[in-house]
């Protein structure tokens, strides 16, 4: 067993590569698979988002505070609000990010590799 605490996780800058605007993390655990993971709280400032992405195990984000959206390939983006559950299938491409007028902070639960694909335009 293992014990995090969020108030022992330092926020460390995301890479900006994967990210447009200022976005920070939280690490609170790795997991030994299969499949492998991490869980992580994410600080969104406002309108900062990822890139389109999708992760082989899928991906969960359950949001904490703030406001923000969400996004697949196949679809419009959606508002998410605190206590809103996203899940990802594995291999969903999607992305997610803070509202434009406010930031959003989520707790993350990603499995397996990450693949990262190009930016999410505003449209």
């Amino acid at each position: 067993m293992r014990i995090a605490r969020t108030s022992d996780a330092e926020p460390t800058p995301m890479d900006g590569a994967q990210f447009s605007g200022p976005v920070s993390r939280r690490d609170l655990v790795e997991i030994d698979g299969p499949p492998d993971g991490s869980v992580i709280i994410v600080n969104f400032e406002a309108g900062a988002r990822t890139s389109w992405h999708r992760h082989t195990g899928g991906q969960v984000l359950y949001v904490l505070e703030g406001a923000g959206r969400v996004g697949v390939r196949a679809g419009e983006s959606v508002e998410i609000v605190p206590g809103d559950l996203v899940y990802a299938a594995p291999a969903e491409e999607h992305w997610h990010g803070a509202a434009a007028s406010q930031p959003m902070t989520q707790l993350t639960f990603s499995f397996g590799e990450a693949e990262w694909l190009e930016p999410v335009t505003d449209e």
